[in-house]
């Protein structure tokens, strides 16, 4: 049921919330927002609250910086735990302009419009990531916490501990967890969320990283969602899962195809894979994005899908009989590091446009996919994804898909942004070229 004005005030009255935080995102993910008071909330809930949007990264000029952060009621959410011995509480906000109408740099109102051009034709999108990060003794070095590995549950560490903690916080402000994990490589976790509906899940993510970060922060120590913290380790991804769902039932699955797909999940696949290039600037934004999508490390590198094989971009989790609703597909390029609401908007579009336009779904590759060699890649027809920020950059700019799921404003603003990063990380001298060139030079 839907909260009310009077609900979220009678909420924060009964469990004594001194504080509201009201959060929005920039273009690049980062979570923003202000903190407002008891006295002050129920103006806030029904005018909204104005701020300066100039200095937001991809918001507005200077000489047009007003802007309004309405509050999602349903979106309300008491912390359970104090913060600086007080209550708090959060809810996020969709952003417009001061005569009312969206702003067009918000990155949840894009994913709205996404999910309601889904919803005229009948469709809900649920999307379920696979949120991989590590924890550090400190932000200055990537110094490890633990040495183990994949599921490994040995011991009860300190990195095993901050994990269980997340887990609970998380459930405790109603974000469904639905498993828990070691990764790979040594102090990389993973927390899985329960599949949701895809603003929805999009909003959890958010704080699913800052529940992450506080918890880690609370015992001095530090977790980051970089995609590449450790030269020879495995990075850190976002596998996300997706479904489409259709007067209640999973418009994926079908109990007559070798795979339990439909018609529309295989369009919705090959749409994937016709776009991904030119929205991996969104699901990889950062100049270290690149470091982890190569070969040898189980990040896809190659454009291809198939069941059984992790070396494919888009991969099938085998199907439960009995669970029809759970069939979907993962794409597995992206990493924890992005947008999650510009994330979802681009898969989504990309998927759908494929089951607008029918697009055939080429045969699955179930072979190792890093053990080809140039020849036998080139006889297969698998492209690779972009092998650097530049040139995802270049496929991003081309794209009319993408210009018209972002609009004008994100889509110029973040290849403005992007080729910024590139070229300051082109200047820099880096210690690689210290420790190879300056003796040698």
């Amino acid at each position: 049921m839907a909260l009310t004005k009077n609900d979220i005030i009678k909420l924060m009255d009964e469990n004594q919330v001194k504080y509201i935080r009201l959060w929005f995102t920039d273009i690049l993910g980062c979570l923003k927002g202000m903190s407002i008071t008891r006295s002050e909330i129920e103006a806030v809930l029904d005018h909204g609250q104005g701020f300066d949007g100039s200095s937001i990264e991809g918001f507005v000029r200077i000489e047009e910086s007003d802007l309004m952060a309405i509050p999602d009621l349903d979106t309300f959410t008491i912390i359970p735990w104090a913060v600086n011995e007080e209550k708090i509480a959060c809810i996020f906000c969709d952003i417009q302009t001061p005569d009312g109408k969206p702003y067009e740099g918000d990155s949840r109102y894009i994913l709205k419009k996404v999910i309601k051009e889904l919803s005229r034709d009948g469709y809900t999108a649920y999307m379920g990531p696979e949120i991989e990060y590590f924890y550090f003794k400190s932000s200055a070095a990537p110094e490890i916490l633990d040495k183990g590995g994949y599921f490994d549950y040995t011991v009860i560490d300190t990195p095993t501990v901050l994990r269980k903690k997340t887990v609970k916080a998380l459930e405790a402000i109603g974000i469904p967890v639905e498993c828990s994990h070691h990764e790979v490589a040594h102090s990389q976790h993973e927390i899985d969320l329960k599949y949701q509906n895809a603003l929805k899940m999009a909003d959890s993510a958010m704080i699913y990283r800052l529940v992450v970060k506080e918890i880690a922060a609370s015992e001095n120590y530090y977790a980051s969602f970089m995609p590449k913290p450790i030269f020879g380790a495995n990075g850190s991804g976002m596998h996300t899962h997706q479904s489409l769902f259709k007067n209640g039932r999973n418009a994926f699955f079908d109990s007559s195809d070798e795979y339990n797909l439909s018609q529309i999940a295989r369009s919705y696949v090959a749409g994937l894979l016709k776009h991904v290039t030119e929205f991996c600037l969104v699901t990889n934004q950062w100049v270290n994005s690149y470091k982890r999508l190569v070969p040898g490390y189980e990040a896809p590198a190659y454009i291809s899908w198939g069941r059984r094989n992790r070396s494919s971009l888009v991969r099938i989790p085998m199907y439960r009989v009995g669970r029809e609703e759970a069939t979907r597909v993962e794409l597995r390029s992206p990493d924890p590091a992005c947008n999650p609401y510009l994330a979802f908007a681009v898969m989504l579009a990309s998927g759908y446009d494929g089951v607008k336009n029918n697009y055939s779904l080429a045969a699955p590759i179930e072979e190792n996919i890093f053990d080809m060699d140039s020849t036998k890649l080139t006889g297969k027809k698998i492209k690779t994804l972009p092998n650097s920020l530049e040139n995802a950059v270049k496929e991003f700019e081309k794209s009319k898909l993408m210009r018209e799921v972002l609009g004008d404003h994100v889509f110029y603003q973040l290849i403005e942004n992007k080729k910024v990063e590139w070229e300051n990380y082109r200047i820099a001298v880096t210690q690689y070229e210290i420790d190879n060139y300056l003796p040698l030079l």
